[in-house]
């Protein structure tokens, strides 16, 4: 498969595509209740601007976080113009959402309402804000007890004009590095990605005109750029220059997806390729028709059970989950399979493995759901490829065992309304068999 025909096939995949449809009718309604309440005007759809993601046409189809300011009529800023005055526009906001959608999960959240919808896992964040002269924005905060202020259409401004000046490959490259962000359980904001998109393409102009046949080296360079990047607690938003914090480190990750770019851009033309760049975004990249037919008719190989997470849940990273393992066996005294990594200390067959959650941001109520992958010749000869979506033995662990050599590996997907919004992976190599 030519390189162009990988990055075509995975834009297309990326495209929000039907859900437009349904995000604007949620919106719409929103609004015209709102502009009801605030202005007693039936069905005005005006004094609405749908903002993050969605507004600066960066979002992918997994998007599930909808972003919206209501403007306020400019009269009634004196009405709330006191420490009680945000929570109470929020209040008044929650309220008139309640009456439409009676059975609908509606909350003040700090500094918007939010709406779960359960039929299509959106969740629309409304902020209700009073326009300014100088094209910002004045919105309420319940925790300082203040109006602050936001500039979102300087950020929908700036991402426009990036996106021409690069012949619309800044889109591109944001999107594309939301996949890679959901395939590698990389907790970035989307704020935060189109900044660093945005800051990469100022610091090159090498890829303002550049086709999907020199995306491999786009992607390449883009995740050079992100390994070289100092660790910060927050970035200037392009545009509007505001603070957008970072809510975890990505170096690591955009180092491991830079040399797997190198690896699948020096096997140009093989299937290794393709698994590579897979493996940086997820499976949005297609498959080559070759791989499907051989897969599907080659009566000597073992069946292939492997599962995507992807094909069961919509993923929209916006927490983090890091997991380990404790290996033990009789006589020996416990090691941690990350410990032994760094230790350079083999993983023999005939261990018990012990999967555990070791850190996560995420609060309750959540699912776990654990995949383990078995690869390599010996798998395939003892027909034990495995690959299922499986729950865990016990809260918050996964029990296995290493049985044969091989490159195996362990997920874990943090599953909250219906989401999956933090996932880890670690690597299990076994080098020799048990004897037993």
């Amino acid at each position: 498969m030519e390189t162009s025909e990988i990055f075509d096939g995975l834009l297309a995949n990326l495209k929000v595509g039907e859900k437009v449809a349904t995000i604007r009718s949620r919106r719409d309604e929103i609004t015209k209740s709102l502009n009801k309440n605030f202005r007693d005007k039936d069905g005005c759809l005006d004094y609405r601007l749908m903002i993050g993601s969605f507004g600066r046409h960066t979002a992918i189809k997994s998007i599930s976080d909808l972003d919206m300011i209501f403007i306020l009529p400019p009269a009634l800023r004196d009405d709330y113009n006191d420490p009680n005055g945000p929570r109470r526009i929020l209040e008044r906001v929650r309220d008139v959402l309640k009456a439409r959608y009676k059975n609908t999960d509606i909350r003040v959240d700090q500094c918007v309402v939010r709406v779960q919808f359960t039929s299509d896992k959106f969740k629309f964040e409304v902020q209700p804000a009073f326009d300014n002269t100088d094209g910002s924005f004045d919105y309420p905060d319940t925790k300082s007890e203040s109006w602050r202020t936001t500039k979102p259409r300087a950020e929908i401004i700036a991402t426009k004009e990036c996106n021409d000046r690069t012949s619309t490959n800044m889109r591109h490259l944001s999107r594309m590095v939301r996949s890679w962000k959901n395939a590698n359980g990389v907790n970035l904001g989307g704020l935060v990605i189109d900044t660093l998109v945005y800051n990469f393409f100022a610091q090159t102009n090498e890829y303002d005109s550049a086709e999907t046949s020199s995306f491999d080296l786009m992607s390449r360079d883009f995740f050079s750029f992100l390994v070289d990047e100092p660790e910060k607690d927050y970035y200037l938003a392009l545009g509007s220059r505001q603070r957008v914090y970072v809510k975890a480190k990505f170096q690591a990750k955009a180092k491991k997806a830079y040399k797997r770019c190198v690896s699948a851009i020096e096997t140009e033309g093989k299937t290794i390729s393709i698994k590579k760049w897979r493996e940086i975004f997820g499976t949005n990249v297609p498959l080559t028709v070759t791989d499907n037919v051989i897969e599907a008719s080659a009566s000597n190989m073992p069946k292939r059970t492997e599962e995507f997470i992807e094909d069961r849940y919509p993923v929209d990273i916006t927490g983090s989950v890091s997991i380990d393992c404790e290996v033990t066996q009789n006589g020996w005294r416990p090691w941690r399979l990350r410990e032994m990594g760094r230790a350079g200390v083999p993983l023999i067959a005939g261990k018990r493995l012990k999967f555990e959650v070791t850190g996560c941001t995420v609060p309750e109520p959540y699912t776990l759901k654990w995949k383990v992958l078995n690869q390599g010749p010996e798998a395939e000869r003892r027909r034990m490829i495995r690959g299922d979506i499986v729950g865990s033995t016990e809260p918050g662990i996964r029990r296995e065992s290493s049985t044969f050599r091989g490159e195996h590996i362990v997920e874990c997907y943090l599953i909250r309304d219906g989401i999956v919004v933090a996932r880890d992976r670690i690597d299990v190599p076994i080098t020799t068999t048990s004897d037993t």
